[in-house]
């Protein structure tokens, strides 16, 4: 059993490593931690979506910039879709359960606003159907994935894609990620802070 726990700490390990040694992945998280701290100077906000695992990543995401990451600082405006039940419950028995996010990002999303799209495989039907709301509201978009990317990774302003085919390692990079976007947006908005 130790040596099982061995292999899956490596297989995590591994996988940020990868992350680590690509510099164009980087790159595109810091374009996505500045696009962030961009909008949320002009008074914009961030909403999240996923299914599964990735709603609990996107809740976790908005929490860490509504309430705090690393320090206390002002409130940042962020929205997790995946969070309001009478929302979910009322819009997936009246329109269906491909439209749950999509539907609250017609009511709630502005122009200058950033969706943010999680999933493992990057296929997930009422994640997509939000991505095409975004576009017709000028609001813009990321996916975070994993895989091949799926469909989200063409259609995305920004796409990250962990480097892996294991769904508990993409998620567990995906935390990673979400938590550098935190951290950058706090230090560029707010300073240093103290932790």
């Amino acid at each position: 059993m130790i040596d099982y726990i061995k292999t899956e700490i490596k297989n995590s390990y591994e996988t940020k490593m990868r992350i680590l040694e690509d510099e164009e992945l980087l790159s595109i998280i810091e374009n996505v931690a500045k696009e962030c701290v961009k909008l949320y100077k002009n008074g914009k906000k961030t909403l999240i979506a996923g299914n599964g695992g990735s709603a609990a990543d996107a809740q976790h995401f908005a929490a860490e910039l509504v309430g705090r990451y690393g320090f206390d600082r002002p409130s940042l405006p962020s929205l997790a879709l995946t969070t309001d039940t009478s929302n979910l419950t009322a819009i997936g028995n009246d329109y269906g359960y491909d439209a749950v996010f999509s539907r609250q990002l017609e009511g709630m999303g502005n122009e200058g606003d950033l969706f943010i799209g999680i999933s493992t495989s990057g296929n997930s039907q009422n994640v997509l159907n939000a991505f095409d709301v975004a576009k017709k509201k000028n609001i813009k978009t990321v996916a975070l994935v994993g895989r091949d990317g799926g469909a989200m990774a063409n259609i995305a302003d920004y796409t990250i894609i962990i480097p892996s085919n294991d769904t508990p390692r993409i998620q567990e990079s995906h935390l990673l990620v979400e938590h550098l976007i935190c951290d950058i947006i706090e230090k560029e908005i707010f300073g240093d802070g103290v932790s």
